[in-house]
């Protein structure tokens, strides 16, 4: 599990507790994909409805109720995957559920995740739930895992942050097919002479940056509290100078603006015109980094920025994916 799983994990202890699981395993294969292969596979929708989600996920519920001695009508939210909106409505029908307590699967904005759908939906609800209310998490794959969770009042002390649904409102659309099939690498594409530039990882030199790298860690100025990255032992204030005299200071989790930024349609990209620019962070120091997530148009000096961390270059010639940070403006109500 990446550091990202093991933080939501982490969060959804802290918000709620597990209070009963009930986990149902089947050999039950239906999509699949081997290590060589491009393409997922599955068997006949109407083979996976019916012998899948149509027979697992009831009694993977129904387990659950005899074990916790509960009734459906004891939870505020049911939560399960199920990407098939007939199947959905047939199971809320079956086992007598009150559309209202229906968690939204998202299925019309973000698609089916697979593994990762039943968290994100239940990362969804814990943005609108309240101390006390009880959750009920169904989970599909090999059989069913069925989770009863309830709201502690640490809820409302969690910090605000992006969540699900800002975070859809913050993406940018996709609209060529051609573009999405050259990123998952399903089309060739000739991003000219600049593309065939060597992206060779140094695990060396990464383990020694570690902490600028992976974790926008940069430095301050004990003497004077001025903040910059990468770190440096000179200390960027003119009226300081200090040398030597710094400390480990982390901009992850900052906010920032946009000092510049162009758009390069010279740059080798997969999307031109590359987006970069310069970023000031609150509190102090900048970065020079590329834009995600938004197109030029969404651009402006002084516009605010959050920082992601993102794939930076795919290192073919090795199967590396190099990952590194990335500006994503906020966009108007997200």
């Amino acid at each position: 599990m990446g550091m990202e799983g093991r933080l939501f994990w982490w969060g959804i202890r802290r918000s709620s507790l597990n209070l009963g699981s009930y986990s149902l395993t089947c050999d039950f294969v239906d999509h699949f994909r081997g290590s060589k292969t491009v393409f997922d596979r599955q068997w006949e929708d109407r083979w996976i409805r019916d012998s899948g989600f149509d027979e697992f996920i009831p009694k993977a519920i129904n387990g659950l109720l005899r074990q916790c001695n509960l009734q459906l009508s004891d939870f505020t939210k049911v939560i399960f995957q199920c990407p098939y909106e007939s199947e959905r409505k047939n199971l809320m029908k079956r086992m007598k559920l009150d559309p209202l307590v229906i968690q939204d699967p998202m299925n019309s904005s973000i698609g089916e995740t697979g593994t990762a759908h039943a968290p994100l939906m239940l990362a969804s609800a814990l943005e609108e739930s309240k101390p006390g209310d009880k959750l009920l998490v169904v989970s599909f794959g090999s059989g069913c895992d069925a989770l009863y969770f309830q709201v502690t009042d640490r809820i409302s002390k969690k910090k605000k942050g992006m969540g699900v649904q800002r975070y859809i409102a913050n993406k940018v659309e996709l609209s060529s097919y051609p573009k999405y099939a050259v990123f998952r690498g399903m089309l060739p594409v000739d991003i000219g002479l600049r593309g065939e530039a060597d992206f060779l990882t140094r695990w060396s030199l990464i383990w020694r940056k570690r902490k600028a790298i992976l974790g926008l860690v940069g430095s301050r100025c004990k003497k004077c509290g001025a903040p910059q990255y990468p770190p440096q032992r000179v200390c960027a204030n003119q009226s300081c100078g200090g040398i030597d005299e710094m400390e480990d200071y982390s901009f992850a989790g900052r906010k920032g603006r946009i000092l510049s930024y162009t758009g390069d349609m010279l740059a080798a990209s997969y999307d031109p015109p590359e987006l970069y620019g310069y970023v000031e962070f609150e509190g102090g120091g900048r970065i020079m980094c590329n834009f995600t997530d938004c197109l030029l148009g969404d651009l402006k000096v002084g516009a605010s920025v959050s920082f992601t961390f993102r794939k930076k270059y795919y290192d073919e010639k090795r199967d590396i994916h190099g990952y590194f940070w990335k500006a994503v403006p906020r966009k108007e109500g997200a």
